[in-house]
């Protein structure tokens, strides 16, 4: 376990969301234990973010780049954070008042360092509480194979020791939406997660700007963010045979989309990929060949 004392820079990415802002950082500044800086990072606003931060919160850091997505964003913070620790909180989200104190306890209590801790949330939708789906339960452990199917950990929930980046990275600035899918793809392969099973954040929906509104067929950032593990990260046995197998999945889910709306492009594009995964694709090279037959042998996929 890290012996340093826990300094927090929370870090908020934000475009164009002056009606919600407020309530997201009065969160924080209502924390019963405060983090040591918070930086707002406005994404190229147009409503006048920057001058009204300025206003009404002039300590709080504020930083500005042109629209760049929430994954720039959100790293801009990072690097420009001054603490060990780094909690995330969306514009449109807020905390409970005992939120980092929570988790620094959480932390502080664990013999095996985590470098993660995430808690439980409440939903609303234009200020009615939702109930969640059984697929989006939150956990603590290895929770590697819950990440697999969709994004099991919410940003604004986290808190994460700040080596972490300098280890396995930062957000993919190529993704426009499930960042936070592959970040914790990438995190939760070779680590476990801490987890406060309460209600310490409150995530607001509903707003017509949310990226899962914005992009159609979300599974496709995931597929790539899938392609990217297997290719980039050294996995353990059980965890590469899961992600091969949910990539395969989540191609079926695209290929059988484009066949039912008859979209031509969609299909060919990826049952060409499925096909290049599976072995069969015309183009691959003889190197990507042999392991992806290893990978399917291992997999039970088998092929002429």
């Amino acid at each position: 376990m890290e012996n340093e004392k826990p300094r927090i820079s929370v870090v908020i990415p934000t475009f164009n969301r002056w009606t919600t802002l407020p309530r997201a950082i009065e969160s924080v500044l209502n924390q019963s234990s405060q983090p040591e800086e918070i930086i707002v990072v406005d994404n190229g606003s147009l409503d006048e973010t920057m001058k009204k931060v300025k206003i009404h919160y002039p300590s709080i850091k504020l930083l500005f780049e042109k629209k760049i997505g929430v994954s720039a964003a959100r790293n801009l913070g990072i690097r420009a954070s001054k603490g060990n620790w780094v909690a995330f909180l969306d514009s449109d989200d807020e905390w409970c008042q005992n939120k980092l104190e929570r988790q620094i306890l959480c932390q502080k209590l664990s013999l095996k360092g985590e470098r993660l801790v995430h808690t439980n949330e409440l939903w609303k939708k234009n200020n009615v509480l939702r109930p969640q789906m059984k697929k989006h339960k939150k956990a603590g452990g290895n929770i590697f194979f819950s990440c697999l199917p969709l994004c099991c950990i919410s940003p604004s929930s986290t808190l994460i020791r700040k080596d972490v980046f300098q280890d396995i990275g930062y957000f993919d600035e190529n993704l426009p939406a499930c960042e936070d899918y592959d970040f914790w793809l990438r995190f939760c392969a070779n680590e476990e997660v801490l987890f406060v099973d309460d209600n310490l954040i409150i995530k607001h929906g509903g707003h017509t700007d949310q990226l899962s509104k914005k992009y159609w067929a979300m599974d496709r950032f995931r597929i790539y963010a899938l392609e990217k593990l297997i290719k980039t990260t050294v996995l353990p046995s059980e965890h590469y045979k899961a992600t091969f197998e949910m990539l395969i999945s989540k191609l079926d889910v695209l290929i059988n989309g484009g066949r039912k709306h008859k979209n031509k492009s969609l299909l060919y594009f990826y049952t060409n990929k499925k096909n290049y995964w599976l072995g069969s694709y015309a183009n691959s090279k003889e190197n990507n060949q042999i392991k992806i037959r290893k990978t399917m042998e291992y997999c039970g996929y088998y092929y002429e």
